[in-house]
């Protein structure tokens, strides 16, 4: 049986539309039960710059491991901690 939905009202501006669903229940103007997952491949995750202090001869060793790699260290670092994170 499918749900009786309201008919969604045109906005002038997107803030108008905003502040209307901040004030309203999208399902009672959606059937979610009809809804299909998005897929969304090219998305890519956010990023956060961050400040990580090494000593010296721990980043010409990351570096140097790096450079046999032919990666940029930063993203050897990113792929280390991505494995330790899932290792455990």
């Amino acid at each position: 049986m499918s749900k009786q939905t309201r008919t969604v009202p045109e906005f002038a501006t997107e803030a108008d539309e905003r502040a209307f669903w901040e004030k309203n229940d999208s399902t009672e103007y959606q059937d979610w039960t009809k809804a299909n997952r998005a897929v969304l491949p090219n998305l890519k995750p956010t990023t956060k710059t961050i400040s990580l202090r090494l000593p010296q001869h721990l980043l010409d060793s990351i570096k140097t491991a790096a450079n046999a790699r032919d990666v940029p260290y930063q993203s050897l670092i990113k792929v280390w901690l991505q494995d330790k994170l899932h290792s455990h």
